[in-house]
């Protein structure tokens, strides 16, 4: 099970990053909204991460509002040289906390220079074009304006993010896609309909990334991760002394070098759990009991 991975690893800036980031969504109040109830314990997530070896960090400018960069700016600027900050734009949040599109070519561009001012950076070294689902703004203008960013050097690496094998593929005819995040779990291996739509992606884009050596970075793996009932995890979780959400993450570790789990949580305690799922060591045996 290789202990790191590295984002575009063919380019002239490719990047290093352990295998298991932390994704910084939970940080934010209630509805992905606002500020943290504990923001001390924020902060102290954040450097504990930092601190134990995590130098992939997951965000968006639309968390909070900006809520999630203020606090990793605060946590943690100025910034490690091997720490490696991604955030997503194509999306914003109306005040009724709704999700909707900001795709158009310019909403983009002012997402990326929102996130560069929010974080403090003059790059943001990844960056996943959130896609919304059919919309007037087709997918060539969208990836069209990232890479234009990317060649003004406000972008060091272009990902996709909640796409199918198809958006995929035609993504990837359009230029240098370097990552893709989707949701995906040892539940979560097709696609799936969930209350505000469904969930693109899969073993298909897996595959599609393993073939073009992409990082697929999977979002929501311990939220919807489990299956009911789980006695196969439950049962490994036992032989292993660890609890099913550890299991969650060893399998994703070992089912694809491919993968670079981001699992987020607002409690030190959770935190420091899911880093120790890092070190569990999932047999043959295991694997295929699992399934």
């Amino acid at each position: 099970m290789p202990a790191t991975i590295t984002i575009a690893p063919d380019s002239a800036r490719p990047l290093t990053v352990s295998r298991l980031g932390y994704g910084t969504m939970r940080l934010t109040g209630p509805d992905i909204w606002g500020e943290p109830a504990n923001r001390a314990e924020a902060l102290q997530i954040l450097r504990t991460a930092v601190e134990a070896g995590v130098n992939f960090l997951d965000t968006a400018d639309y968390y909070g509002q900006d809520v999630t960069n203020r606090l990793i700016r605060e946590a943690l600027h100025p910034y490690r040289a091997d720490l490696v900050i991604c955030t997503k734009v194509g999306a914003t949040r109306r005040p009724d906390k709704s999700w909707v599109p900001f795709n158009r070519p310019e909403q983009l561009r002012q997402s990326i220079d929102n996130n560069l001012r929010t974080l403090g950076q003059e790059q943001v070294q990844l960056v996943h074009l959130r896609l919304m689902g059919p919309g007037p703004v087709p997918l060539d203008e969208q990836l069209g304006a990232m890479f234009e960013l990317q060649q003004q050097g406000k972008i060091l690496h272009v990902g996709l993010s909640n796409v199918t094998a198809e958006e995929l593929a035609a993504g990837l005819r359009l230029g240098p896609v370097a990552t893709v995040e989707n949701m995906f779990s040892y539940a979560q291996r097709t696609t799936l309909q969930l209350p505000h739509g469904a969930n693109p992606g899969g073993e298909e884009v897996l595959h599609l990334c393993a073939q073009h050596q992409l990082p697929l970075i999977p979002f929501f793996s311990l939220l919807h991760a489990l299956p009911k009932p789980l006695d196969r995890v439950a049962e490994v979780a036992r032989r292993h002394e660890a609890t099913p959400a550890q299991v969650n993450i060893a399998w994703l570790l070992h089912h694809s070098p491919w993968l670079l789990p981001i699992p987020g949580t607002s409690s030190l305690a959770h935190l420091r759990e899911n880093l120790a799922a890092a070190a569990i060591r999932l047999s043959a045996e295991d694997m295929a009991y699992l399934g």
